[in-house]
């Protein structure tokens, strides 16, 4: 009897027992997966050092003072991936970019960021890719030819030596594309750069992929043939391939190609605020797709610290970067192409004021004193002149924080 007696006692002490045990079960579980999501990111940090393009152009270069950061972000439009490889059909289709053939390896996007070392307002200076400069090893040309004259130049000396392996001509022509571009930049503005990062055309479809859309605000509706832009008017979030459009597009804009630099602006600053309010730094999810993205169609300088520039960047983001697209004179003609006649010491002046004197002193690499003009050839008196300094992406409208623009 007292054993029967027993039993509800022990029962009743079980269900306790029980959920305790299962209290302490979730606990661990969760513990552990809160360990292992802080662990994931890492791993997928290290990932992203390990599998990101890397490259050795900015060995030995001049670093700036004072903590202060200048980047360079150069966007390539090229239709090949980082081997040198056609991208797919399928991609090329999606892009709305034509045959791999086309675009070779202009640098179309060159952008500066300045980072101050104090935590002040951040600075992007946009280099119009026809702007008449000295390029490095060259002559004036359009400031975007470096990269490719460059490249073109190093494969044809390698194939003199016997050289044959195509991913090898590739690897070390573009080393030398980089080197130049960079250089021609650097004595151009008269500035140190630091760190770069390199972007191909697929590259603005997968980073707007990854983020899940990147806002932007128009000012007025527009539809063009050449770049598949077709866009109401208005703030909207872009896809992939309507990102690429948006960035692509020059015809039917007032200004062309400088209108196109306004529009450079505007993608970044969508994707550098979508990349701070998605929490995309602190979700695994939303980190790896990125990491992804960059594997694809990013490389950066060899030794940057990623991780760190990471947590600078959410500084970046609602409105800490102030925009400037350099000023052109105005237009010329060089060998039958278009080109933008510029001042080379009115252009590392302006830079000098809006940086600092000091954090602009020039590497004093060659042609860093060039003169102003350019050559005779150039000139074409009857061109229209361009505004001396076109707008950047800051108009009157707004949609919800992020600048509308033509």
């Amino acid at each position: 009897m007292s054993a029967h007696r027993r039993k509800p006692t022990t029962r009743s002490r079980r269900r306790p027992s029980r959920r305790r045990r299962l209290g302490r079960t979730l606990l661990v579980t969760g513990c552990a997966l809160t360990a292992l999501t802080g662990g994931g990111a890492w791993y997928a940090y290290r990932d992203l050092a390990a599998g990101i393009g890397s490259s050795k152009a900015l060995q030995g270069a001049e670093k700036s003072k004072f903590g202060d950061t200048n980047i360079l972000l150069m966007g390539l439009d090229s239709r090949r991936d980082q081997n040198g490889e056609e991208l797919p059909e399928e991609v090329l289709d999606a892009l709305h970019a034509g045959s791999s053939d086309i675009g070779g390896y202009n640098a179309n996007t060159l952008i500066l960021l300045h980072v101050p070392g104090d935590g002040s307002r951040a600075k992007a200076f946009s280099v119009p890719r026809d702007d008449f400069v000295e390029i490095a090893g060259h002559g004036k040309d359009k400031i975007k030819k470096a990269y490719g004259l460059a490249k073109e130049k190093r494969q044809e000396q390698l194939a003199a030596q016997g050289v044959e392996d195509r991913r090898q001509l590739d690897r070390e022509g573009r080393e030398a594309g980089r080197r130049a571009q960079i250089e021609t930049v650097r004595n151009f503005l008269g500035v140190p750069v630091d760190h770069f990062a390199e972007l191909n055309l697929a590259g603005f479809h997968h980073l707007a992929e990854a983020l899940g859309g990147v806002p932007v605000c128009l000012n007025r509706a527009v539809k063009d043939k050449h770049s598949g832009a077709d866009f109401p008017a208005g703030p909207q979030t872009l896809d992939g391939r309507q990102s690429l459009a948006f960035v692509r597009q020059r015809h039917g804009l007032d200004m062309g190609d400088l209108d196109r630099t306004k529009r450079q602006q505007a993608f970044l600053a969508g994707a550098t605020k979508k990349l701070n309010s998605a929490g995309t730094f602190t979700d695994p999810m939303k980190l790896i797709k990125l990491i992804d993205a960059a594997k694809k169609d990013v490389v950066t300088d060899e030794g940057w610290d990623l991780l760190a520039f990471v947590k600078q960047a959410k500084n970046l983001s609602g409105g800490r970067v102030h925009f400037t697209t350099l000023p052109v004179e105005r237009f010329g003609r060089n060998h039958g192409e278009d080109i933008n006649v510029v001042d080379d010491m009115k252009i590392k002046r302006l830079i000098a004021e809006q940086i600092g004197p000091e954090a602009a002193a020039s590497p004093g690499a060659p042609g860093a004193a060039s003169a102003p003009a350019a050559s005779h050839e150039a000139s074409r008196e009857d061109a229209p002149p361009p505004p001396s300094s076109p707008p950047s992406p800051s108009a009157p409208k707004d949609g919800g924080g992020i600048p509308c623009v033509d």
